[in-house]
C-alpha cells in the first residue's frame, strides 16, 4: 500500500511519454498532453473501417467502472469504496454500470455499447511497463518486437506513403509499432512542410526541396519523397473544420476531437490510438461523493459519447475498444484507493457491436489482500473477434500462435 496517487513505476513511465515503441517509427502520432493519439494511414482511399483503441494507462479498475453487484465479495471486499447496487445504471442480474457513466447509456441502450469482464493477459503481470509492452506485442513467446495493429495494417499489399514521417514528440504505442509505415505528428495542423507557410507566397519552399531530394537516389532522399506525399495526402485532415461538439475540457477529449477530425476527412486512416494516462489509483479512488474514480469514469464517458455523435454519419464504420494493462485488487487498501491485480473489463463501441449487455464467464470474487479478478477471456479474444469481423484480417497473423475463443461480442 502506499500513501502516494500512483506508484513509482508508472510515475516514470509517463514521464517518459509511455515510450514503449521502437526507434524509427512511422505514422501519425499526436501528444495532447497525458493523451496520446496516433494513426495509420495506409492510403489516400477511404477505409472501409476503422478502429480506434483507447488505452486507459495506469490500470483502470474495471470492477468499479461494471461492477458484480451480485456478487457478495465486492462488497464484503470493498466497505468504503464499493458502488451501491442501487445507484448502478443498466442492471442485469450480476452487473451494473457506474453512475458516471452515464453519458454512455444512450449507445448501451441503442446496442452499440458493451463491456466484456473478467478479461486480460492469460497470466499476472503487475508491472506497467511489463505488462503495456506485452498487452501490445500480443504475441507471446516471440522475439519479434513489433505491434498488433502494426502486423493488421501490414497485412495488404498497400505500402502507406505515410511512412517514415515522425512529428510526435513521444515514440507511439508498442501496438502500433513496427516494420509497417505510419505517421506521427505532435498535432494535426502540424502535418506540413516547414516553411512552406502564408508567407511562402510562391511556394518557393517546396520545389527547393523538390529540387534538393527529388532525384535523391539515398535513403534520405526516399524519405523526403515520401514526407511529400504524405503531407499532401493529409491536407484533407487540415482542411476539415474545427469540430463544435462539446467535448470534455482535457487530454481525452482533445485527443477523440482530433481522432473525429481525421476520421471524418476520410483520407484512409485504418487505426488510430489514444492513449489516457491517471488510472493508476493506489489512492483517492473513492467513492460516489469523493475521490478519482468517478471523475474520470465520467470523463471517459463523455468524451466517447461526444466522440461517436461527432462523427456523424463516419460512426457507422467506427469501432472503438479500451484496454487496461491490467485490473487492480478485489479488496481496498487503507488508502480509499487499490493496488495493481489482474483480470478487467474492456468496452466494445460503436460498428458491429452487439451492445446493450455484458459478456463474461464470471470466475466469482474471493476476498483477501492479494485476491484478483481472475481472468476467464484472453483480452486477444475479443480484440480478434474485431479484427475478424471488421476487418476480415487473418487473425492467426495478426496474432501468431494463439487460438482464440468465441466471445460473440461482434457481429459477424
Amino acid at each position: 500500500m502506499t500513501a502516494q496517487t500512483c506508484c513509482p513505476e508508472y510515475a516514470g513511465v509517463s514521464r517518459r511519454g509511455l515510450m514503449l515503441g521502437t526507434a524509427g517509427v512511422a505514422g501519425t502520432a499526436m501528444m495532447f498532453g497525458a493523451s496520446q493519439v496516433a494513426t495509420s494511414a495506409y492510403a489516400a482511399a477511404p477505409a472501409p473501417s476503422v478502429l480506434v483503441v483507447l488505452s486507459l494507462r495506469g490500470a483502470a479498475d474495471g470492477l468499479s467502472l461494471v461492477v458484480p453487484h451480485a456478487d457478495p465479495v465486492y462488497y464484503q471486499a470493498r466497505p468504503r469504496i464499493g458502488v451501491p447496487a442501487e445507484r448502478l445504471l443498466a442492471k442485469d442480474g450480476m452487473f451494473g454500470l457506474h453512475p458516471a457513466l452515464e453519458p454512455l447509456l444512450p449507445m448501451w441502450n441503442a446496442g452499440t455499447l458493451a463491456a466484456v469482464h473478467a478479461t486480460g493477459l492469460p497470466a499476472p503481470n503487475r508491472s506497467h511497463f511489463a505488462a503495456m509492452e506485452e498487452v501490445e506485442d500480443a504475441a507471446a513467446g516471440s522475439t519479434t518486437r513489433n505491434g498488433w495493429l502494426n502486423r493488421m495494417i501490414g497485412l495488404d499489399a498497400t505500402n502507406s506513403p505515410l511512412q517514415g514521417l515522425n512529428l510526435g514528440e513521444a515514440v507511439p504505442p508498442t501496438s502500433i509499432s513496427g516494420p509497417q509505415p505510419y505517421m506521427s505528428a505532435t498535432d494535426l495542423d502540424g502535418i506540413k512542410i516547414a516553411g512552406a507557410d502564408k508567407w511562402d507566397i510562391g511556394q518557393g519552399r517546396r520545389r527547393s526541396l523538390n529540387t534538393l531530394w527529388g532525384q535523391d537516389t539515398s535513403a534520405l532522399g526516399a524519405t523526403a519523397r515520401a514526407t511529400f506525399q504524405a503531407v499532401d495526402e493529409f491536407a484533407p485532415v487540415a482542411a476539415q473544420p474545427e469540430s463544435s461538439a462539446s467535448y470534455p475540457d482535457g487530454d481525452l477529449g482533445d485527443a477523440l476531437r482530433h481522432a473525429a477530425r481525421v476520421i471524418r476527412a476520410d483520407v484512409g486512416v485504418q487505426v488510430i490510438t489514444v492513449d489516457q494516462g491517471d488510472w493508476d489509483m493506489h489512492t483517492d479512488l473513492g467513492n460516489l461523493d469523493r475521490g478519482q474514480m468517478r471523475l474520470n469514469a465520467a470523463n471517459l464517458a463523455t468524451a466517447m459519447a461526444v466522440f461517436f455523435a461527432d462523427l456523424g454519419t463516419m460512426a457507422g464504420k467506427v469501432t472503438l475498444v479500451t484496454m487496461s494493462e491490467f485490473g487492480r485488487r478485489v479488496t481496498e487498501n487503507s488508502n480509499w484507493g487499490l493496488d495493481h491485480g489482474y483480470g478487467n473489463v474492456m468496452f466494445v463501441a460503436g460498428a458491429g457491436v452487439v451492445g446493450g449487455r455484458y459478456y463474461s464467464r464470471w470466475p466469482g470474487l474471493t476476498t483477501g489482500a492479494d485476491a484478483d479478478l481472475l481472468v476467464t477471456t484472453d483480452y486477444r479474444s475479443v480484440l480478434a473477434e474485431v479484427v475478424s469481423t471488421r476487418f476480415n484480417a487473418d487473425v492467426s497473423r495478426v496474432f501468431p500462435g494463439f487460438t482464440r475463443e468465441p466471445v460473440g461480442v461482434m457481429r459477424a
